[in-house]
């Protein structure tokens, strides 16, 4: 496995320059990770140079990156307009071809629709035959390109179109790509999932990503709320060996902590150096309970 976290971990702005993200690939480098995951409209909006630029600084770092997206309403796959949905499977033809720039393979997040959910509209069997429709055709892309796809399962009060890895398997038969896999996360599984191990299992192959947070979005190992042996037991079982990418959210303020709704603060008051700390050790906690 290799083990990853989120480019937002340290702000309370989604926002992040091409610049800043070469500054961040060196900090989490010089942390122990092996993956920076980005943002795909962050990617979609860089210039070709700046894609060079970001992916020589992995190749000198020994960093890889993913991709995280959590599209807008403008590129809605389950949209029933039509233009929406066409306009969505343009944007991600780009970022396809922008991540085989960056030299990156895997592309997660809730891409079958947009995030947030409004729930608007919760017609799920509508929802499920309008973004497979357009699923099928980014599947195109994909394959042409190389690319994996991971769904990601959402909990509830986030989505209502795949809240279980049971869901997300049936949902990736329909679309019928090798292309087209799933993301789970523990923090969604925590809610939704009753054994999560059983449902890591139920993905087996299908499971292209994996992210990671404890009950309350800090970090793996901060207060032990998911049982972290038997997550990684399951993984090694069927045979795992991508991505495990840390997403948590532990500073309160700002257009993150009103996205994801952290109203306190969950670092215990931690400066950057602190937050330093606390992901070093979260990280050393995950390489040591994950290993086979």
């Amino acid at each position: 496995m290799k083990f990853g976290t989120l480019y937002s971990y340290w702000s309370t702005s989604w926002a992040c320059s091409p610049d800043h993200y070469l500054a961040l690939a060196e900090k989490v480098a010089s942390i122990g990770f092996d993956v920076l995951e980005i943002s795909a409209d962050h990617l979609y909006r860089m210039s070709q140079a700046d894609i060079v630029r970001l992916r020589r600084a992995g190749e000198s770092l020994g960093i890889g990156f993913s991709v995280n997206s959590g599209p807008s309403r403008e590129h809605d796959l389950a949209s029933p307009d039509p233009a929406v949905r066409e306009s969505g499977i343009r944007y991600f033809g780009t970022i396809f071809e922008k991540m085989v720039s960056l030299g990156t393979d895997t592309i997660a997040g809730a891409i079958y629709s947009f995030w947030p959910d409004d729930f608007v509209r919760t017609d799920r069997e509508e929802s499920w035959a309008l973004s497979i429709d357009s699923l099928k055709s980014v599947a195109g892309r994909a394959e042409y390109h190389g690319i994996r796809v991971a769904l990601e399962v959402l909990n509830r009060f986030e989505s209502h179109i795949l809240n279980t890895s049971d869901e997300a398997v049936r949902y990736c038969e329909r679309i019928g790509s090798p292309n087209m896999g799933i993301l789970l996360d523990t923090f969604h599984m925590n809610i939704e999932e009753d054994d999560m191990s059983a449902a890591i299992r139920h993905a087996n192959a299908r499971l292209f990503h994996f992210h990671v947070g404890e009950n309350n979005r800090k970090l793996p190992g901060m207060n032990g709320t998911i049982a972290w042996e038997q997550v990684g037991k399951a993984l090694n079982a069927i045979g795992y060996d991508r991505a495990v990418v840390m997403e948590p959210f532990m500073i309160c303020g700002g257009e993150i902590g009103q996205s994801i709704r952290v109203w306190r603060d969950l670092t215990s008051g931690a400066d950057q150096v602190g937050m330093d700390d606390h992901i070093r050790r979260s990280l050393s906690f995950l390489r040591e309970v994950f290993s086979a």
